[in-house]
């Protein structure tokens, strides 16, 4: 049976692993065309395309460095030279610390905002003209527990939340009437690298693993009614390790 993502290209950020890896995974499954676009692991990002690929789905990526426009302007034409569409843009790709405020420098800072907040502005520019032109357009930017709280030694890292939740919240009421959804989730804990590094304290028992993550962006992508939802917040039930 033919579902309503099929043949539909889906360009993510931070495919390499996570998050990312199980919404590429999850989407190729309906039948989505994937691209992964940017990043520098090379043989992370290489698994993922062999997944994709064993579960039948089109797949293209582009490793690059997100810090560069000329590379994500580069990429975004390249992928639609490649589908001649481009439907989906999930922003998933990102950076954390964990230092104190007062250690966290201002090249940590810049570093982080280039990855958690210039690339994905830059990005969701770069492909509104071709999302204007799908039937089904949609961006999906991946926040975090902490675009709404704080917590100690997270100070760049909840700043860059808070920033793309609130340029995701701005952009979702300009492109309303233009058919296009901006989706913003702000899970708690899950279990990827990235929270294994900023976070060695936490346990994985108690948290939301990336396939729970992939499979709201699956909800989110096939209900385009009117009741869209505009923002939504995972966290798991009980007493977790990170509060979220």
């Amino acid at each position: 049976m033919k579902t309503l993502l099929a043949d539909k290209v889906v360009v993510i950020t931070g495919g390499g692993g996570g998050i990312g890896r199980a919404t590429a995974l999850a989407l190729a499954e309906q039948g989505a065309r994937i691209a992964l676009c940017g990043g520098h692991n090379i043989e992370k990002l290489k698994k993922t395309v062999s997944l994709v690929k064993n579960a039948g789905a089109d797949v293209f990526d582009l490793p690059g460095d997100l810090t560069d426009n000329s590379f994500i302007s580069s990429c975004i034409q390249q992928i639609h030279q490649r589908f001649n569409a481009i439907d989906v843009l999930i922003n998933n790709a990102g950076i954390a610390i964990n230092k104190s405020f007062e250690a966290t420098s201002a090249e940590e800072l810049d570093h982080i905002y280039k990855i958690n907040v210039k690339a994905p502005f830059i990005l969701c520019q770069q492909v509104l003209p071709y999302l204007r032109r799908s039937k089904c357009p949609a961006i999906v930017n991946i926040a975090s527990v902490v675009a709404h709280k704080g917590y100690p030694n997270q100070a760049a890292y909840a700043a860059s939340k808070h920033a793309i939740l609130g340029f995701s919240k701005s952009l979702a009421n300009e492109v309303y009437l233009e058919g296009i959804r901006v989706h913003t989730l702000c899970p708690g804990g899950v279990y990827t690298e990235m929270v294994k590094l900023a976070r060695p304290d936490l346990s994985p028992e108690g948290m939301i693993m990336p396939e729970e993550i992939a499979r709201t962006i699956l909800f989110l992508l096939e209900q385009r009614g009117n009741a869209v939802i505009d923002e939504i917040n995972i966290r798991r039930m009980g007493k977790p390790p990170y509060d979220g």
